[in-house]
């Protein structure tokens, strides 16, 4: 993930426009497709038309009149969609949860080595590439048989970081979320900075951007439950960005909720799975759990429990797939919500 801000280039031009629809079937279903953005008057000016690839997994045996749960998966550095699906082996555990899963995948034009550029001023205000990975979401919800009550982001490393983005600023659309070898949200806003945070550890205050994404919340909008797995061996991105995001999360989560009372840690279990021990540590708002924070022994930059044939995946257990799904799947909205038109969140995060 260090390497990738020398790949960061500007949008340019996009031609190339496909969608796709959902037929059903007893089959299941694995979609190539390609979200174009329709020009707009703002748009326009700038002389741009933005498109983003994607892969969709869809479980056999959903009809028309179904609805299932969709799990928004954002790749790291040097991934693509389809790596992301093979090295996380997310779609085999899809398939026996009957979850729709979403695989954005970031274009060399926007970045030479496929990072989101999660510290961009747009992406931090809910717009840039963020807001259009919101577009592509909202598009798969239109022409696929999505619940939009159970909508959840994870993300790996820089994904993981375009995660806590998305549900700091369209948290509405989202019942939880998953941020494996990430950063907190605003942890940077610049790419010298970002590289700092990813070896040290972010020097913007947790509470603050906090409080600062609080306010800028619609009132009634509900906090995002969200799981942190981090190896605390990763010399990449720091453990210490773990503690920043649970940080953060405790107290926003106080800040959103307030009158549910204080956020408090509940005992740590130290568990094992798959030859390695890892530590876990929830955080309960009254009986809910809000956060819950993994913390992986011998576990480097690298998703736990994936294809060690990809770069960026470690075979050894904890299996991370399925302790995020078994993590997401207890949460959802209580109503659906609206899909967002707008390059701009409901309420402009604390990039501004």
């Amino acid at each position: 993930m260090l390497r990738f801000l020398r790949g960061r280039l500007r949008p340019m031009l996009l031609r190339s426009k496909r969608h796709l629809g959902f037929d059903g079937g007893t089959s299941s279903s694995w979609l190539d497709g390609v979200f174009c953005e329709p020009r707009s008057g703002s748009n326009r000016a700038r002389h741009e038309q933005r498109e983003m690839p994607y892969r969709l997994y869809l479980p056999a045996g959903v009809g028309h009149s179904d609805r299932v749960p969709l799990i928004v998966m954002l790749h790291g550095c040097t991934q693509s969609a389809l790596t992301f699906s093979e090295g996380t082996r997310m779609n085999t555990v899809a398939e026996e949860e009957q979850c729709a899963v979403l695989y954005p995948e970031q274009s060399k034009k926007f970045n030479l080595l496929r990072c989101w550029n999660w510290f961009d001023p747009d992406c931090l205000a809910g717009g840039g590439e963020l807001g259009l990975i919101v577009r592509t979401l909202n598009h798969v919800i239109k022409h696929h048989p999505i619940d939009q009550t159970r909508v959840y982001a994870t993300g790996f490393s820089a994904g993981g970081a375009m995660a806590a983005a998305l549900c700091a600023t369209h948290g509405h659309l989202f019942a939880a979320c998953a941020i494996h070898s990430g950063v907190m949200f605003h942890a940077a806003s610049a790419p010298p900075q970002a590289i700092r945070v990813l070896r040290s550890g972010s020097t913007e205050s947790p509470e603050d951007i906090a409080r600062k994404v609080a306010a800028r919340r619609d009132p009634g909008a509900a906090f995002v439950p969200t799981l942190v797995i981090q190896g605390a061996d990763d010399r990449i991105v720091s453990p210490v960005n773990a503690e920043q995001i649970v940080q953060q999360l405790r107290l926003l989560a106080e800040l959103v909720q307030s009158e549910d009372g204080p956020v408090k840690p509940q005992s740590e279990r130290l568990l094992e799975s798959g030859g390695r021990q890892y530590r876990q540590q929830d955080y309960a708002q009254g009986a809910r759990t809000l956060i819950r924070s993994v913390l992986v022994d011998g576990l480097g930059h690298a998703w736990s429990g994936g294809d060690a044939r990809h770069r960026f995946f470690d075979s050894a257990g904890p299996d991370a797939s399925r302790l995020i799904i078994e993590f997401l799947m207890q949460y959802r909205l209580a109503n659906a919500p609206e899909t967002m038109e707008s390059d701009q969140s409901p309420a402009a995060a604390a990039a501004s």
